[in-house]
């Protein structure tokens, strides 16, 4: 079973995409927030998204915790983190983000309540049962009615 590695952890957002994805990865939770010291073993401690050093904290991350699949679902991480996805590729790890082209393109979507239906896409391709989107896009997204257009979900 691949290891999915989903960054904000502690977030209901993240929780909740865990719940979508249980059956198909295992499933890794990541936090740069303070985590009480009772669920400190829960999360692995990362960086956060502002910080230079952030995209190769969860690539050595990925690497020793045989990390197949990183979600990263801040904002600032997104934007970092699209900088580095060749490298990221070169490692045989996937990142579930736009490239930083797409990403200036893309609405965002903070904090997306319950009721959206979310959609976890790798290169198009759904990892959570709703159907394909042309394009080529990667994250999470919520999807019009309509199907022909998306916004990036981030916390």
């Amino acid at each position: 079973m691949q290891k999915l590695l989903i960054t904000f952890g502690t977030r209901p957002l993240a929780q909740r995409i865990s719940k979508m994805l249980q059956d198909k990865f295992e499933i890794l939770f990541s936090t740069s927030e303070e985590v009480p010291s009772f669920l400190a073993s829960n999360y692995l401690k990362i960086p956060t998204g502002v910080n230079p050093t952030y995209a190769h904290e969860i690539l050595k991350l990925s690497l020793d915790r045989q990390v197949d699949i990183v979600l990263p679902l801040g904002l600032s991480e997104i934007q970092t983190i699209s900088e580095a996805k060749i490298l990221f590729e070169e490692y045989g790890i996937q990142l579930l983000c736009p490239d930083r082209e797409t990403l200036e393109e893309v609405f965002v979507l903070e904090n997306p309540n319950s009721s959206v239906e979310l959609s976890l896409f790798l290169n198009g391709k759904s990892l959570n049962k709703t159907n394909d989107f042309d394009g080529g896009i990667s994250g999470l997204y919520a999807v019009s009615d309509e199907g022909d257009d998306v916004a990036l979900c981030t916390i």
